[in-house]
């Protein structure tokens, strides 16, 4: 009997886009024109109606292109790429959340999913309602769920609150709730899509440990996270996709190295659109010399800065933008805020694109690879944006005068040179 406990064969979705286009100026008065004349239109003729000022076309978009690959029976695998790879649709057609539109998944086992943390829930339900809901949802029956009522409750430390309606919960509450619920599971094969880049840091190292008592009784585990040490320390191996490809699977250090290789480099994120349901949205952000030129890699104390363009869609108080340097061991080496030296900027903003720019700091930087990470929102508060491993590059030091024991990285997070005074005695 073959212990392949899941087979993706040739698996492709296809989405359709849709753009508006309409003509390069318009008046009100030729809208209202418009409007009147294809009213009429629909009245005398309603089967050959036509729009004379707009018309939408539609893009084809593969979000998923010939995907094929085998997962054995307790095997844990990490799924890893940039964003918009396909790693969460291609999650989402495993757990038959959306359907594949070409080739087939065989799934021989019981599924459970940690997509979006959260889904399911009733803000007007309290926390032991939400339990119960939430769990059925899940699969879970309820006698499985009261007997491990007090394990969840446990472990997503919110005893006090129980009885409170989670639209009173904070996100932080509400996150530890929704994967207690979710992790206390006991499927066969499980689904983890970046469930541990929320929480505070007390919280994720939690959900670390039973991640990892999960896969110390043998399920099968298909984990998804922008996180390489967590994918180094749970997974056996992992698959890599780009824009929708699997581009290499195999060993763990293999494919991560691989991907955070010079190859791997990406200075720009292109312009992502406007997102009007959002109270602050990253649209693009870049890597760029001091001739604006878009480049992947610095040299130490080279001229480099982070351009950054985003929306405000309405007026706001106390917020700010902030970028994390992290580097290939997911540690922040470094973080900066617009508001760390223009505190006017606390004050109201009004609904507008901003662009900022600030400078790279490859004067304290060490030799290696970092990628930013983007938050928008208020300091120490709410998120409205966040992204990750949004833009990557390298800083390299070939300064005259480092000397032969100097040609590989020096140990340590930051390369600052220090003044020393030698003297005879």
């Amino acid at each position: 009997m073959s212990d392949t406990i899941i087979r993706v064969e040739n698996l492709g979705k296809k989405y359709l886009i849709k753009h508006q286009q309409q003509d390069s100026y318009t008046a009100l008065r030729d809208v209202i024109t418009d409007k009147v004349k294809s009213l009429g239109k629909k009245i005398i003729s309603p089967w050959n109606h036509k729009q004379s000022s707009t018309y939408s076309t539609t893009e084809e978009f593969w979000a998923l292109k010939d995907i094929s690959f085998k997962v054995k029976q307790g095997e844990v695998i990490g799924i890893i790429g940039r964003n918009g790879a396909g790693k969460s649709t291609l999650l989402k057609i495993i757990s038959r959340i959306t359907e594949p539109t070409k080739g087939r998944i065989r799934i021989n086992g019981k599924v459970a999913s940690l997509l979006e943390v959260g889904t399911g829930f009733h803000p007007e339900l309290t926390g032991r309602e939400n339990i119960f809901l939430n769990g059925a949802i899940l699969g879970m029956g309820k006698a499985e769920i009261k007997r491990k009522f007090d394990e969840i409750v446990a472990f997503a430390e919110i005893e006090k609150f129980l009885d409170t309606p989670v639209k009173r919960f904070s996100s932080g509450m509400y996150v530890r709730l929704a994967f207690a619920v979710a992790a206390h599971l006991e499927p066969e094969i499980l689904l983890v899509d970046e469930v541990l880049a929320v929480g505070d840091a007390a919280f994720q190292k939690r959900c670390m440990g039973k991640m990892g008592e999960v896969v110390q009784k043998g399920r099968t585990i298909l984990f998804v996270s922008h996180k390489m040490d967590a994918i180094r320390r749970l997974c056996q191996s992992v698959i890599l996709l780009h824009d929708g490809e699997l581009i290499r699977k195999g060993p763990t250090e293999t494919v991560v190295n691989h991907y955070l290789s010079g190859t791997n480099l990406y200075a720009e994120l292109k312009d992502r659109g406007p997102a009007p349901g959002k109270a602050m949205h990253l649209r693009s952000a870049k890597l760029i010399d001091e001739k604006l030129n878009i480049k992947d890699n610095f040299a130490k104390n080279e001229t480099g800065y982070v351009e950054v363009l985003y929306d405000i869609n309405t007026s706001l108080e106390n917020v700010h933008i902030v970028c994390h340097f992290v580097d290939n061991e997911d540690r922040i080496i470094i973080s900066t805020g617009d508001c760390d030296v223009s505190r006017r900027l606390h004050q109201k903003r009004e609904s507008g694109t901003y662009k900022t720019k600030f400078k790279i700091p490859t004067d304290i930087l060490n030799e290696g690879e970092y990628s930013l990470i983007f938050a928008l929102g208020v300091p120490y508060g709410r998120i409205y944006d966040r992204l990750t491993d949004v833009v990557r590059f390298s800083l390299s030091d070939s300064r005259e005068g480092n000397g032969p024991e100097y040609i590989q990285r020096r140990p340590g997070f930051v390369l600052q040179d220090l003044p020393w005074e030698t003297e005879t005695t």
